[in-house]
């Protein structure tokens, strides 16, 4: 049975330090400040197990992504239909598809990358990503790009 995933949102000063850390060596990493994991964590004294623990459940939550480009990473079973359900999710979310990539399946498993628009009509991302998450045959839903509309 799959464990059901949930997503929050908590102002900065409720979330433990250690979580804030891995967020921010993401960053760095992200960012080119720090060339390997283990520089990051170094730097901001962080365990690397800790990193690796946390570093795929935090990211940042962005109050207006109203305008925006999400890419989202999704690690999916090869399964028949599969992509199907998890573009009409999004469809029924009402964002708006605009790319999608999907890696020619390893030991069963895909890497699908989807970019998506946020528009006026869009719900709510936490619910999206919840819906994802909860759909059988996906075992990672992650937000890895934002950029602003132009």
């Amino acid at each position: 049975m799959k464990e059901e995933t949930g997503y929050y949102v908590l102002k900065k000063q409720a979330v433990p330090d250690v979580l804030l850390k891995v967020l921010e060596a993401k960053k760095l990493i992200d960012s080119g400040k720090c060339k390997t994991i283990n520089e990051a964590v170094e730097r901001l004294h962080i365990s690397r197990s800790s990193f690796y623990k946390y570093k795929d459940d935090i990211y940042e939550f962005h109050d207006s992504l109203q305008g925006t480009t999400l890419t989202l990473n999704l690690q999916v079973d090869d399964e028949l239909g599969l992509l199907s359900d998890v573009l009409k999710i999004i469809a029924d979310c009402g964002a708006n598809i605009l790319t999608i990539h999907q890696a020619i399946p390893y030991n069963g498993v895909a890497s699908l990358s989807v970019g998506i628009q946020v528009l006026p009509t869009t719900k709510d991302i936490a619910e999206l990503l919840g819906r994802l998450d909860g759909l059988g045959g996906v075992h990672k839903v992650q937000i890895i790009g934002r950029s602003a509309e132009l």
